[in-house]
């Protein structure tokens, strides 16, 4: 059984919370309120709320964006009238779109001044610079505050963050901000490495956090950490993964390590929060007030409940920067299945990976390689972690870093895996390293393909 929160977070919650948004005009804690009631409304009612800001959104971005005006009129598309069928039937925006039409997708009733900004290198490294309103903000803030409560995080309690070049506190706002507010504890997911993680233990036991998060090849590492060198006093009230594909084994040696079920969240920087697991860790609960969702096919038809699909996200709330039909590059699977807490928001099964992480046979099919990657990690014993790196149809790397099972028919069952998935003829070779490198956002990568 949890203890009671303690004094400081209570008083934050309570008094710091509000008090900062008071002194910020800021609605973001009221649209929690709202959030918290409305999670619990019947598919049908939420179903009813999504259509109606799907349709204000629409005609919004006719009237305001110049790159909406300019698509609808050449697809003859009616945003006052107008069928499913008809919007299910417009271009997908892509982040090529993106780069090159910026200021024609902005909102002519902002200047770009008044835009806050977002600025990622994505799975690909190449940038992409996208805008939102600070009405938006707020609603992505409640979201995020919300999906935090299903792991047991409420705002005001102190977090354990592994993230890579935490935003540290600088003027004397910041510093009294992160002292009542943004309380955390960080470890700098960049420079991971045995000193700095037990430099992260002495100051969690010194400060307490209730809350460990942080992307989940990185609460990974620690938890290696935390199982190998034996600590047992190390334990969260709840443990939020984000950021990255939660692996099954990880998820595992998360949970023993700190004794605490994880929550898996999935989003984006572009349109924020799109689904997070609930209490019940039967599915991720999609974000439907926020964001209408789509699972695509190849073909572009949209996925039956179960099937794989490419997601495509219209956000119904940034008016600054619209995205209608975004076509995110991840895939995942819908699902038709109710989940047993109760909640009206739908489910989607899980998300396989990003598009850019599917590697390529010489015959065209595609496979999931994130999922290769957790699948050998699982039936193969000897492999701590697995990169695979596909430079073209002919070869493919495998990066490993050896677990102390390891044993002379680890790499033979694991080229066989492999020669098995890619055919006869592919130049399969294992390269043993000690570690998997880090993109320079302090995230991992599991599978990439370079064709």
């Amino acid at each position: 059984m949890k203890s009671a929160m303690p004094f400081m977070s209570s008083l934050s919650r309570h008094v710091f919370h509000p008090l900062w948004d008071l002194k910020d005009g800021s609605r973001r804690l009221r649209i929690l309120r709202e959030l918290e009631r409305s999670q619990w409304l019947p598919l049908e009612t939420l179903r009813t709320r999504q259509d109606e800001r799907l349709r204000q959104m629409l005609r919004y971005a006719a009237a305001h964006s110049p790159y909406y005006e300019r698509v609808f009129r050449e697809q003859r598309f009616d945003p006052e009238h107008f069928q499913l069928p008809a919007f299910q039937a417009l271009p997908l925006l892509t982040k090529a779109i993106i780069r090159s039409s910026t200021d024609e997708i902005l909102s002519r009733e902002f200047a770009r001044s008044a835009l806050g900004e977002h600025k990622t290198g994505g799975s690909t490294g190449v940038a992409l610079t996208t805008y939102f309103d600070r009405d938006w903000l707020e609603t992505r803030t409640a979201d995020s505050l919300r999906s935090d409560q299903w792991a047991g995080c409420f705002h005001g309690m102190k977090i354990a963050s592994l993230w890579g070049n935490p935003p540290l506190p600088k003027t004397l706002k910041q510093r009294v901000r992160a002292l009542l507010i943004d309380r955390f504890v960080y470890l700098d997911t960049i420079d991971l490495h045995e000193r700095s993680i037990e430099d992260f233990i002495a100051r969690w036991r010194r400060e307490k956090p209730e809350i460990l998060f942080g992307h989940s090849h990185s609460l990974y590492m620690l938890a290696r950490y935390v199982l190998e060198k034996g600590p047992q006093d190390l334990r969260p009230r709840g443990i939020i993964s984000t950021s990255m594909m939660l692996l099954a084994n990880e998820r595992q040696a998360i949970e023993a390590a700190f004794g605490c079920k994880v929550t898996d969240r999935y989003g984006s920087e572009e349109v924020a929060l799109i689904a997070c697991e609930c209490e019940r860790h039967q599915g991720m609960h999609l974000n439907i007030e926020h964001l209408y969702i789509e699972f695509l096919r190849p073909d572009g038809t949209a996925a039956v409940p179960g099937e794989e699909g490419t997601i495509v996200i219209t956000d119904l709330f940034n008016r600054g920067m619209p995205f209608i039909r975004y076509r995110i590059e991840d895939v995942g699977v819908p699902s038709a299945r109710c989940c047993a807490c109760g909640r009206g928001l739908p489910l989607m099964e899980r998300v396989t990976g990003r598009v850019a992480d599917y590697l390529k046979r010489r015959d065209g099919s595609m496979v999931a390689g994130v999922s290769l990657v957790e699948r050998t990690l699982t039936a193969i014993p000897g492999l701590e972690q697995l990169q695979v790196v596909q430079s073209s149809f002919e070869d493919i790397v495998l990066n490993v870093v050896r677990a102390p099972d390891f044993n002379a028919t680890t790499e033979q069952a694991l080229l066989s895996e492999f020669r098995t998935v890619f055919g006869p003829g592919i130049n399969i070779r294992a390269e043993y390293v000690e570690h998997i490198p880090q993109e320079r956002s302090g995230k991992y990568r599991f599978s990439i393909c370079r064709i």
